[in-house]
């Protein structure tokens, strides 16, 4: 059956609601629950009763979001994390250690970067970046035993569209643990479908649409009973577990390496949020991305001389063929608009009337922000030539609004800053 946008709608609507009892989900808020004997405390402990252990570790309403997720990704099972950050966290603890190295592909959003490149180096894992298509790049440095592929569905904010599927069958060749951030991405990219072995989300983005939870989740596949990548050597750490746990392993390797000790858990009312969102997910992004394609297309026709609109629905775009071919649905909510230096995009910012000046991406409403000043500023122009991040770089995230009414506001600000 292709997965469109009614296929979504049933499968969220029909997720989180219940049909009997509470129609909506309940909020469980107990940080700890009572087993009914000693024997069954050892067996949750043992993880052979599937009852909640701890909240830190696990909690009902948590459960819920992570059922409706996994079933949304095609995966055997998910985790729900206090944050985006803490999901890519969550995976990259548990899977790696002081030696190990990380090949990171295409651009990235400004806290996934520091985390690779500031904070796990400071933990002895190193790593290497590399632009979307430079598949010699990729094909020698995984052929030299890389740990973890890590690559974002659409670049944050540079657009860049990568090959997925290819990308994954080279993990998957020489048996390397691919993670695809698809926080961009929700219902219209499936990673795990293209040979991906994790899948995370900024749920705090498109899953809840209306900035009041902040959260994240990680999707996993199920593990192979043969011949499967993590029983490769250089993941002989987690041998232990995956022995145990079979397909399942993902869920206690991450609960166990690193949940159960630095406790990135998501909370019961933020996931309560989140799956209220998620009922209306599949209606919102296939609306935005509509919206996105139009704003873009509405801009580039009508922007002045000296400001720029970038996005990969346009010919323009050196990732207008895989748009084409791979991302017939659209590629998320976001295009940047580069007004050439810092002071004309500021201008631009100050004479928006409809768009909300915000660090966040996936909203119901419109949302804009200045990347060098901002998410970015911390960083060196070598950094941010990579990223993507010019001086003049501002990133849009497209809402609800009616496309033709943002597109008019913007050209109105460019009017003026031009």
């Amino acid at each position: 059956m292709t997965k469109d946008f009614d296929y979504f709608n049933t499968l969220l609507v029909q997720g989180v609601g219940s049909k009997t009892g509470p129609i909506a989900p309940t909020i469980v808020p107990s940080a700890a629950y009572g087993y009914a004997d000693a024997e069954e405390a050892e067996g949750i402990f043992a993880g052979e009763v599937n009852k909640p252990l701890y909240a830190r570790v696990g909690n009902p309403t948590n459960a819920k979001l992570e059922s409706v997720v996994a079933r949304m990704e095609g995966g055997w099972g998910a985790i729900a994390t206090a944050s985006g950050m803490g999901a890519i966290s969550m995976v990259t603890t548990a899977f790696l250690k002081a030696g190990d190295e990380v090949l990171c592909i295409g651009g990235f959003f400004g806290g996934t970067y520091t985390l690779v490149n500031e904070t796990m180096k400071r933990f002895g894992v190193s790593n290497t970046f590399c632009e979307v298509d430079d598949f010699d790049h990729i094909g020698s440095t995984l052929k030299r035993g890389v740990k973890m592929v890590i690559m974002e569905s659409v670049g944050n904010p540079s657009l860049r569209l990568p090959d997925i599927k290819r990308i994954a069958a080279l993990c998957n060749t020489y048996e390397t643990l691919l993670m695809v951030d698809n926080t961009a991405t929700p219902l219209i990219v499936q990673p795990l479908a293209l040979g991906a072995d994790i899948v995370v989300h900024s749920s705090t983005k498109n899953m809840s649409g209306h900035s009041a939870a902040l959260g994240g989740v990680a999707v996993f596949r199920p593990v192979k009973e043969k011949n499967d990548k993590l029983f490769n050597e250089k993941y002989a750490d987690v041998h232990k577990i995956v022995n145990k746990m079979g397909k399942k392993a993902f869920i206690p390797i991450c609960k166990k390496r690193a949940i159960r000790d630095m406790g990135m858990t998501a909370n019961a009312f933020g996931s309560f949020l989140t799956m209220l969102g998620l009922e209306t997910l599949a209606l919102r992004v296939e609306r935005v991305n509509r919206s996105v394609a139009k704003v873009a297309q509405i801009l580039d026709e009508n922007l002045p001389e000296g400001i720029e609109v970038n996005h990969p629905s346009l010919p323009k775009s050196e990732d207008h063929a895989r748009y084409r071919s791979d991302f017939p649905d659209g590629c998320g909510p976001l295009l940047t608009i580069d007004c050439g230096t810092p002071e004309r995009a500021f201008a631009f910012l100050n004479a928006l009337n409809m768009a909300t000046l915000t660090a966040n991406i996936g909203d119901n409403r419109t949302l804009a922000l200045h990347m060098q000043s901002t998410i970015y500023s911390d960083f060196d122009a070598q950094t941010r030539k990579f990223l993507g991040v010019t001086e003049g770089l501002i990133r849009i995230s497209i809402g609800l609004e009616d496309p033709e009414a943002i597109a008019k506001d913007f050209l109105q600000a460019a009017a003026k800053t031009a």
